[in-house]
């Protein structure tokens, strides 16, 4: 429990120091955004502050860092710090980094943004990337609410019928201009949200001493004897740092009203996603009292977990917020997910999309395919197993791009002289995570644990050394000055 409340403490400090020294390498400014020099009615919207933050929280969260949270809790409570300090010194900078190069952008996409300032050749790997990554996040985000509104529905109500359903409703919120359908709902869905994470942890903490949250502790409590290392860094990505993020923080760029919003929009609404994985996460591990009993739970599906936990602590109210919860929250990341998609294709296309016509161009063809995908998710047994286990590698390996392309901007265009520090080193980390998990996993190429190790830790430390030869060759920009937390430390 004293684990529990000192990480929530940590990562306020976090949103307010390391947020603080994040925003300043970036220096926001006064210059036009691309919500009031644009303003195309459809994508570049403005929106006022509040909105924007419940907006990018919904897109970058949903069911992300409860899913999330809950399969890396059968780890034990080492998940606490990885949700704490990946946050923090990753995922947040992560956020605010994709959000704001891109406002300075025009809203360009993460894809284009790549090429920019990582060249054409992983400009087109990014576009290919990206979008696949997009799909299967809606088609997980499809499969999920789907199959839970099966249970609790007539027969004839079954999973593929609110599978297509949910994809008639993507179809508008992919079409709509943001602010009619988008910025309406996800307001009211982010208060459900966080009202859902409110209420379950203050359950656990007021249940007279039924339910216990462990203290943190570096032993691995998986009870397949699963290795933390990479598999919990994959796991829990929503929560923690996130590649999707850097799809959808460039949707919120094109309507911020000013660059110095952004701190509080991008890197306050992943320490907010956060804390909600804290809770679910301390949920997990005391409400079935051990990591076996969850990892069974889990085995049902993580949507079964979630009503569990709910109704178990909360009752009725407990299940009216579950339902709520694990059938609204995914389809908030599915509906951006094609959006995002959508977008990357007009900017490959150079198709305006200010037109209907263009819009019904690229989303018909990206619904269909999810669609595909969302019944083979449907008829086979372990189908979203697979589909989840293949988006949540691809999502971590695209935090680790989106952070090199921070990283090359900060190089480029950064106002202090190792500035780009911030972003250099989450970039190795996510780089050795992401390699090893897809040298080691099953769906991966199955090498031998100890060699998928040395490779990953290799070709981090390889771009690393990169990165620092490129630091020391930079020219000292005429801007450039040292940097100051305050008036005794500078760099």
């Amino acid at each position: 429990m004293i684990s529990l409340l000192i990480s929530f403490v940590v990562l306020l400090i976090g949103f307010a120091v390391y947020g603080k020294v994040t925003e300043k390498i970036f220096a926001p400014d006064d210059r036009e955004t691309p919500a009031i020099a644009i303003n195309d009615g459809v994508d570049c919207v403005p929106m006022k502050t509040w909105k924007a933050f419940l907006v990018q929280l919904l897109n970058i969260a949903g069911t992300g860092p409860i899913f999330g949270a809950l399969m890396g809790a059968v780890f034990g409570p080492v998940v606490f710090l990885w949700i704490v300090f990946g946050s923090i010194l990753g995922g947040a900078v992560h956020d605010y980094m994709s959000g704001m190069i891109s406002c300075r952008n025009k809203g360009a996409s993460i894809a284009e943004l790549s090429g920019t300032y990582l060249g054409k050749v992983i400009k087109w790997i990014m576009r290919v990337f990206s979008v696949v990554l997009l799909v299967l996040c809606g088609t997980v985000f499809v499969t999920s609410p789907a199959g839970l509104l099966d249970k609790l529905t007539p027969g004839w109500m079954n999973g593929t019928f609110w599978a297509i359903v949910i994809l008639i409703y993507y179809l508008a919120a992919t079409l709509l201009p943001i602010d009619k359908l988008i910025g309406k709902l996800y307001p009211i869905f982010g208060i459900l949200l966080i009202v859902m994470a409110a209420a379950v942890i203050g359950g656990i903490i007021f249940s007279g001493g039924k339910y216990t949250i462990p203290e943190i502790t570096l032993q691995n409590l998986h009870p397949k004897d699963t290795p933390i290392w990479p598999y919990m860094f994959i796991t829990v990505a929503c929560g923690a740092v996130s590649g999707f993020h850097a799809t959808q923080s460039p949707m919120i760029a094109k309507c911020i009203k000013t660059e110095k919003e952004g701190k509080k929009i991008f890197y306050g609404a992943m320490i907010s996603e956060s804390v909600i994985a804290l809770v679910w996460a301390a949920a997990g591990v005391s409400f079935y009292g051990t990591t076996q009993l969850l990892s069974d739970a889990l085995a049902n599906g993580a949507s079964n977990v979630v009503y569990e936990i709910s109704t178990g602590v909360l009752g009725i109210l407990g299940g009216v917020l579950a339902i709520a919860g694990v059938v609204v929250c995914p389809i908030t990341s599915g509906d951006t997910a094609f959006r995002s998609a959508r977008l990357i294709l007009a900017e490959t296309f150079r198709l305006e999309q200010k037109k209907i016509k263009n819009r019904l161009i690229i989303t018909i063809p990206l619904l269909v395919i999810g669609g595909l995908l969302t019944w083979f998710a449907i008829v086979n047994d372990n189908g979203f197993q697979i589909v989840w286990r293949y988006f949540s590698w691809s999502n971590q390996t695209l935090a680790m791009i989106a952070l090199w392309v921070s990283t090359a901007y900060l190089l480029k265009e950064g106002k202090y002289r190792f500035g780009s520090l911030l972003t250099a080193f989450p970039a190795a980390f996510m780089t050795a995570v992401s390699i090893t998990y897809i040298l080691v996993a099953q769906e991966g190429f199955r090498m031998d644990q100890i060699i998928s190790y040395i490779i990953g830790l290799s070709a981090a430390v390889i771009l690393f050394v990169i990165y620092l030869i490129a630091l020391i060759r930079r020219k000292t920009p005429a801007h450039a000055e040292e940097f100051k937390i305050d008036d005794n430390t500078s760099f």
